[in-house]
């Protein structure tokens, strides 16, 4: 009976978001665990769902993200998919060349260029065959974000209708089909729901966690949380003459319960390493200290709200002071001193409002309880929000609201700069139907260096 059973072993790591505290252990594991399931014979493949890259890394950001495929090709991944952080927080070309040196398949379905071609360095799925004979499909596809990826001169259409067809296509070839999902569980629950030809379901996105998996139907979730805090484990056992899933199992190892050595904290510490030297060119000079204050205006929060205004041309800026991780030194800026104070990968925008939403947009700034709450998510790498900072949007002693020079009155038009997390409705639900126009690929950093530069040439 045995030899007709094969069993197939998936290890999946999600959402690492460059946290490689415990990267060293994941790779040894992972590759361990390749070498002793080949000696007994059965097949194994590792996968990443996305969100590897982060540029609140040093490592990432000094190495335009190719150290990240580097420690992905050391650990012997077989393939992956993109998340928002390699789609939209990266310009068209480092995408596009993100991938040059990997010895793993990207696969990922939903994502096209401006012509609607497909791009060369990915995949719409890749079929795998074990060596006795199974064939694994593999598909993926990552989280529509339209207007972000528009402007970067990419298509993204709809994923779960996009894996549905790419699934139904390959039924016919494959035994066993893996999705490779950085959607978000409340879509994968969908899906599971939806597509019955999917096998195994592997997740993303929304950093949510599975234990033990969950079961829809006959489809399998899995999901690993997020910052490599746990690797994903699923088991299949197939019966290759009966071509017929006989088991799944899903469980997860902690990343903290595998041993770890001096080596291990050399090589995470030799990673910032090089990326901060990597970005030691320098930017502009800051002729005077800039100071952060988290809970007021500062001269730095009025230096960056400067920066917004010139960069955009908007009446007025809104922003928090959490997003300022330090001060800004007298003394040369180098790319590392800017990535250091602005490690988020945030956009600058700019919003069209009537004076009436500018005013209601404002009086909700003034929130009493924002600059203690602390932010996950939205792009911000800070911990609080910080107070909420106003560049030439002010009231004046009758109370009358201005920005720039003008009285801001209902019916006419007002432009204002801000940071792309608060439009995603929030923290400012009206601010999500707004007329917005991104600034893509720059992030925030690039706009505050910008800015230093037009200074020195003045």
């Amino acid at each position: 009976m045995n030899h007709k059973v094969e069993t197939i072993h998936f290890y999946h790591t999600n959402d690492i978001h460059s946290h490689f505290e415990s990267w060293p252990q994941i790779s040894r594991l992972l590759c361990d665990k390749k070498r002793e399931h080949l000696i007994e014979g059965d097949a194994c493949y590792h996968f990443d769902i996305g969100d590897h890259v982060d540029r609140s890394h040093p490592f990432t950001e000094g190495t335009k993200g190719q150290g990240n495929i580097r420690l992905l090709n050391e650990a012997g991944y077989d393939a992956v998919t993109i998340g928002n952080n390699e789609g939209i927080t990266m310009s068209k070309e480092a995408l596009s060349t993100l991938y040059k040196d990997a010895k793993f398949d990207v696969i990922l379905s939903n994502l096209y260029e401006e012509d609607g071609s497909r791009p060369k360095w990915l995949l719409p799925y890749r079929i795998y065959v074990t060596e006795q004979g199974t064939r694994i499909g593999v598909i993926g596809a990552t989280a529509e974000y339209k207007a972000f990826y528009l402007k970067l001169g990419w298509q993204v259409t709809a994923p779960r209708q996009n894996l549905k067809l790419v699934a139904e296509s390959i039924a016919a070839e494959t035994d066993v089909i893996v999705c490779l999902s950085h959607m978000g569980i409340h879509e994968d629950e969908k899906l599971a729901e939806e597509c019955s030809e999917i096998d195994v379901i592997l997740g993303a996105h929304t950093h949510h966690l599975f234990h033990d998996g969950k079961l829809i139907g006959n489809t399998l979730l899995a999901a690993t949380g997020k910052y490599g805090e746990y690797v994903g484990h699923v088991t299949v056992k197939f019966n290759t003459d009966a071509k017929e899933l006989l088991q799944m199992d899903a469980e997860l190892v902690r990343t903290d319960s595998i041993e770890s050595n001096e080596k291990d904290i050399e090589k995470v510490n030799d990673l910032i390493k090089i990326g901060k030297q990597a970005m030691e060119e320098q930017v502009f000079y800051n002729p005077s200290h800039l100071s952060q204050n988290l809970f007021d205006v500062s001269s730095l929060s009025s230096f960056f709200g400067r920066a917004l205004i010139a960069y955009s041309q908007a009446d007025c800026a809104m922003f928090n002071a959490g997003i300022f991780l330090g001060s800004l030194e007298k003394g040369w800026v180098t790319k590392e001193d800017l990535h250091s104070l602005l490690p988020h990968p945030i956009n600058l925008c700019l919003i069209t409002l009537d004076g009436s939403e500018l005013k209601e947009v404002y009086e909700l700034s003034l929130t009493k309880e924002w600059p203690q709450i602390e932010i996950k998510g939205l792009g911000f790498r800070g911990s609080l929000m910080g107070a909420m900072i106003h560049e030439r949007l002010y009231k004046n002693r009758n109370d009358q609201l201005f920005a720039g020079n003008r009285e801001v009155v209902s019916g006419q038009k007002y432009t204002l700069a801000t940071l792309d997390m608060f439009t995603f409705g929030f923290f400012f639900p009206s601010l999500k139907h707004a007329e917005i126009e991104y600034y893509m690929p720059e992030l925030i950093r690039d706009v505050l260096g910008w800015y230093g530069t037009t200074l020195i040439k003045e």
